[in-house]
């Protein structure tokens, strides 16, 4: 019997064995839907990076144009961090910036919905569980936050996984071009997509191994052929001047149990811990009545990616997170893996109720924040007619003792909003991304010294001590000078009552920054 009839058949044995199918994808499409809402209704997506790329993206789509930003440049390179910087000033050419961007993140939601009901259907020749566990982490920290092209990237790696298994029994030929086509492809958007894609597919050729007890040479060769394509990526690389993102590794051993509660919300530390907690029981009592089952390859990847997330670092070559954002690559995974037998009607409906109670508290979360950015966003925009154009802006925060306000993370996404101004303003601002190894864009060479292409805004306790001549402790050099180099500050979190009245004037004032002018003397 053909694999194609076997998977047909066992489709229809499925089918006639859960009557409760038909519930389960109404509730999917519903709740499939709703996740998407917030990405279609919103313009700026509250997330913390967010607005940075955005900036960026303008930057790049009005390169080589009359008026074009003066303090930066373009300068491409063979970086595996370049999803959206290929892709979006492309699409802009049709839609605009603002539109191409947020297109950019429906599609990676869209990839990694469709890519997990993909991978399950070659897995299990039916979709079960893929969906809702796409749709369990579409609002996860590392996406909630902006990692823009990993959550694309982890779309295109599950694409990735479920066509490699598709030609796992095919010709050595078949395999090899399979798996260097997505290679190349995560190479350019994503190298921790990369990683994600080659753990699973590289786990799965281990057991694969085990279970045929292959020779060693036999499996050795085929872990080569999956390494060969990033093998060559590297070497070309490293030959036309390109790298992987840039110096600093911190471990952080002991975040490592806090991410387990922390990644489901990246607003609310109650809401994704008690998520965490309602999934984590619900699973514990689906296997222990054997209701939820898992296949021998699954326990294999679950076993692998919980020990890749224990010895990988927090952060690797100066990329935050690197740990965390395995969390959800892997449960999606995984999720292909296991199949959910529901002996009654009061099962089923369990079940679509405490994936729901999961996801809909999420996704009110997400948009009662998103929501409530958009008056500031449009605030925002709108002082940036207030600078004059070809200014240098900095961005501070209020708060009070040595806490900034962003200690709340519903104010995260400000934090990088003021980088607009390189676009509306055709302003410097020094807390654009711009890393060699992530990013195409470069200051100019003579504002170098006052880029910081991965810090945040400055306590404004710090630019006031500095202002007074009176800090002692080490500065960074980007603001040792600030009230001399910078023409406006704007200064983020509550309201207040002006900082340094003798050298900042206020020119516009929001519910969540005040944009000062600098009085700057020689």
């Amino acid at each position: 019997m053909s694999t194609i009839t076997q998977k047909s058949k066992a489709i229809s044995t499925w089918t006639q064995a859960d009557p409760y199918r038909t519930a389960a994808i109404v509730v999917f499409a519903l709740l499939a839907t709703a996740s998407l809402l917030p990405t279609v209704l919103t313009p700026i997506p509250a997330m913390v990076d967010y607005p940075n790329h955005l900036a960026r993206m303008y930057l790049l789509a009005e390169n080589g144009k009359p008026g074009a930003n003066p303090y930066y440049a373009v300068h491409w390179a063979l970086y595996p961090n370049l999803g959206m910087d290929l892709l979006i000033p492309q699409v802009a050419r049709w839609v605009g910036v603002e539109k191409a961007t947020r297109l950019f993140l429906l599609c990676s939601q869209l990839l990694i919905i469709c890519g997990a009901l993909a991978l399950e259907r070659v897995v299990k020749g039916r979709t079960q569980m893929g969906g809702f566990a796409a749709l369990l982490f579409l609002y996860c920290l590392p996406f909630s936050w902006g990692f823009l092209n990993f959550e694309f990237g982890l779309g295109v790696s599950l694409w990735g996984i479920a066509a490699y298994l598709m030609v796992i029994e095919r010709s050595l030929l078949t395999r090899f071009v399979v798996n260097a086509i997505f290679v190349s492809a995560l190479f350019a958007v994503h190298f921790f997509s990369l990683g994600i894609y080659g753990a699973a597919i590289g786990i799965y050729e281990l057991w694969r191994a085990h279970q045929r007890k292959a020779p060693y040479h036999v499996t050795a060769r085929r872990l080569m052929l999956l390494a060969a394509p990033v093998a060559l990526l590297l070497v070309v690389m490293r030959a036309t001047a390109g790298s992987v993102g840039s110096e600093g590794t911190e471990w952080l051993f002991q975040y490592k149990p806090i991410w387990l509660f922390r990644i489901m919300n990246g607003y609310n530390l109650t809401v994704s811990a008690a998520c965490v907690l309602v999934l984590l029981v619900s699973l514990y009592l689906a296997f222990k009545r054997d209701v939820l089952t898992i296949e021998p390859v699954g326990i294999w990847l679950a076993a692998g990616f919980a020990l890749l997330y224990l010895v990988i670092p927090s952060k690797l070559l100066g990329t935050s997170f690197a740990d965390l954002r395995i969390i959800p690559g892997a449960a999606v995974i995984v999720a292909a893996f296991c199949s959910l037998s529901l002996p009654s009607r009061r099962w089923a409906i369990a079940a679509l109720l405490v994936v729901s109670g999961i996801i809909l508290p999420n996704l009110a979360t997400v948009f009662t924040v998103w929501l409530s950015y958009r008056a500031d966003y449009a605030a925002l925009i709108a002082s940036f007619d207030r600078i004059d154009r070809g200014s240098r802006v900095l961005t501070g925060t209020s708060g009070d003792g040595e806490d900034p306000p962003f200690n709340d993370l519903t104010q995260y996404p400000m934090a990088y909003a003021s980088t607009l101004a390189v676009h509306y303003a055709n302003a410097f601002v020094p807390n654009l991304f711009t890393e060699i190894g992530k990013q195409p864009i470069r200051p100019r060479a003579d504002i170098q010294r006052l880029a910081i292409p991965y810090g945040g805004p400055v306590p404004m306790r710090l630019l006031s001590a500095i202002a007074g001549g009176n800090s002692t402790a080490a500065i960074p050099p980007f603001i040792q000078t600030w009230h001399h180099d910078f023409d406006y500050l704007y200064v983020l979190g509550p309201a207040s009552a002006n900082p340094l009245p003798d050298r900042l004037q206020e020119v516009h004032r929001s519910a969540r920054f005040v944009l000062y002018k600098i009085d700057r003397q020689p």
